[in-house]
């Protein structure tokens, strides 16, 4: 039976993603709904513990995290600005750090998460390919304060939607992080006005 739903849950999957086509190319939407098709089908109940609210959260940070690792490794090949560049390094190695629990925690838990940065990530990163110098810099910090204030409210509000108590630890250990990042980017935005 397991067996069973496991391939009808697959090819939900499948044909979930096949019937939205390129319309629906946005890497969080397609986690998002090959876990709700795990959801319908029972595979995700049967497989672990996690709750729709559980697989949302973990799209969500994994999209963002994501995201972070790449503007960090564009803010280390293209400031000029050694706050910027340090601030760039950390982003990458917290957020590989985080991702990569994430990552494991979600193999345990049977969610999937999506393999790039959504779309509204992947739109930041194009439009600062484009910049160069003080305005990189300026752009890449504020766009830095806002993710981060978001990514602070996702695992605030996360606290009391998740269910999972291994996705809570894992919330309660990344939060500080990411408050810690959030006050130095701050700190780093007041210099550039």
């Amino acid at each position: 039976m397991k067996t069973f739903l496991s391939i009808f849950g697959l090819l939900t999957i499948f044909a979930t993603v096949g019937c939205k086509g390129p319309t629906n190319s946005d890497s969080k939407n397609v986690a998002d709904s090959a876990n709700q098709a795990k959801t319908d089908s029972g595979t995700l109940k049967v497989a672990s513990s996690a709750s729709e609210d559980d697989s949302k959260f973990a799209v969500s940070a994994t999209s963002g995290g994501l995201a972070e690792v790449e503007l960090g490794h564009l803010a280390e090949q293209i400031s000029k600005d050694p706050r910027v560049k340090e601030f760039g390094s950390m982003m990458v190695a917290d957020h590989s750090k985080a991702n990569n629990e994430l990552a494991a925690l979600a193999k345990s838990k049977n969610i999937t998460l999506p393999p790039v940065p959504g779309e509204d990530e992947q739109k930041i990163k194009k439009d600062l390919t484009v910049k160069s110098g003080k305005d990189f810099d300026i752009t890449y910090i504020s766009e830095m304060v806002k993710d981060h204030e978001k990514d602070v409210k996702l695992f605030v509000d996360a606290r009391s939607t998740v269910k999972d108590p291994d996705l809570l630890m894992y919330i309660d250990k990344t939060l500080p992080v990411l408050k810690r990042h959030l006050q130095h980017v701050k700190g780093i935005e007041k210099q550039f006005k």
